[in-house]
């Protein structure tokens, strides 16, 4: 439904004329054009916003940084883009209780300078954190590699205040506007990429910052030797923060796996003393912090380059990933290459290079084998859909209880329309 000039003075009339733009052509999702761009200051315009798009039918795209906005399918419509960069604000640090309250529309860069003024941390590792929001990161779900130490976004935030499609304001873990009995919202608001409310804050448990941090790497061009390491690994007592496997596969794979310890100079030395001692006869080499920044780079390139790159986020256990990328390797080779980064999880990104059709079909099979696994393979972008491929794969047996949780919190279809599993 095209919004009206008498509703857009309705949005005007919240968030005052200079707050309330025509959208460029910059401001598109997935090649669908909204009519406005809106930025409310604080929650009660925010909710005010959407009880007036939903009155009028008008779809909201909600937007933060705008950093993955390319994520999920293609929006069914779009009438305004709801922009929370105003909503902004650190609004409450209590560090001797290690948490914090954040607005969603805060830089988590931001966030994390504020916490760093007190020896504390956000324990997260994001894409883009000078421009991804609070709010996006907990809606798309992306914490990186240290939820192997510290545990996953769900497990980090511990009350979320959401904005639904008909204006109300619920909070759930914090300072109480209403509450939704039965539902967790924090862990419901996690990953649902905005199609069941808004988030206007959020309530985070924090760590200490490290005394001191080491990255070192081993390497090799076995995918058997990297797998038989990641076992010994997984099976150790080390104590380390983050894992990944990086797999750089040319005219022959090349394997590295990088590890991050924290804490004290001495206790970084001893682990680091048993790692050299359990990979032998794999070498062990100093690494460079920026290690941990490949995973950035994989996405940057697909940005860069939609129409010969396809990124996609893997899940499955974790030493089922290598016999994937075996598989993946012998199809895509010599036609085409990846780049991949996999956390020791078993959660990671991928990037292919080559023409569509090789890409297509080694995507194809790809998939199918994870999901025979219980794994999954979600494309990341829209470069695909042409070929027909959806970005999330097969719903799964939860997709009816999803479908029936998005009708309880947004039953008119405002909020992100379509771009969730299985269109919901």
């Amino acid at each position: 439904m095209t919004t009206s000039p008498a509703f857009a003075e309705k949005f005007e009339s919240i968030v005052g004329a200079s707050n309330i733009c025509a959208a460029a052509a910059s401001d598109a999702v997935a090649g669908v054009q909204p009519e406005y761009v809106v930025s409310p200051a604080n929650e009660q315009e925010l909710a005010g916003i959407l009880a007036c798009a939903s009155e009028a039918g008008v779809a909201v795209i909600p937007r933060g940084g705008g950093t993955k906005l390319d994520w999920g399918k293609a929006p069914k419509r779009a009438g305004i883009i709801l922009s929370t960069l105003r909503l902004n604000r650190v609004l409450e640090h209590a560090w001797a209780d290690l948490t914090v309250v954040v607005e969603a529309g805060c830089p988590l860069q931001t966030l994390e300078d504020a916490l760093a003024k007190h020896g504390q941390r956000l324990a997260i590792d994001a894409l883009w954190p000078a421009r991804a929001t609070v709010g996006g990161m907990l809606s798309s779900n992306d914490s990186g590699v240290l939820r192997m130490r510290f545990g996953a976004l769900r497990d980090l935030v511990i009350g979320v205040t959401l904005a639904l499609a008909d204006g109300t304001l619920a909070s759930s873990g914090g300072k109480v506007v209403k509450n939704v009995a039965g539902y967790d919202l924090p862990k419901l608001a996690t990953g649902a990429l905005g199609t069941l409310g808004v988030i206007t804050r959020a309530i985070f448990r924090l760590h200490a910052l490290p005394w001191a941090t080491k990255t070192v790497t081993c390497s090799t061009d076995r995918i058997s030797q990297a797998q038989q390491w990641i076992t010994q690994l997984l099976a150790s007592n080390l104590s380390y923060s983050a894992a990944q496997t990086r797999f750089v596969a040319r005219r022959k794979p090349e394997i590295f796996v990088d590890i991050l310890f924290e804490g004290t100079e001495a206790g970084i030395a001893s682990q680091i003393a048993q790692v050299k001692s359990l990979a032998r006869p794999i070498s062990v080499a100093d690494a460079d912090h920026s290690v941990w920044q490949f995973r950035q780079r994989l996405h940057a390139e697909a940005k860069q380059n939609p129409a010969i790159s396809t990124l996609g986020k893997i899940s499955a256990l974790p030493l089922e990933v290598f016999g994937v990328m075996e598989d993946l390797y012998g199809r895509l080779h010599p036609k085409a290459n990846f780049d991949a980064a996999i956390q020791a999880t078993g959660l990671g990104v991928i990037l292919l290079r080559g023409d569509t059709d090789t890409v297509t079909s080694a995507l194809r099979a790809c998939r199918k084998k994870l999901e025979t696994l219980g794994g999954s393979l979600v494309l990341l972008g829209n470069s695909l859909a042409a070929k027909g491929i959806d970005p999330w794969g097969t719903p799964g047996d939860a997709f009816e209880l999803m479908r029936s949780v998005k009708r309880q919190f947004d039953p008119q279809n405002t909020l992100n329309p379509g771009r969730f599993v299985g269109g919901i």
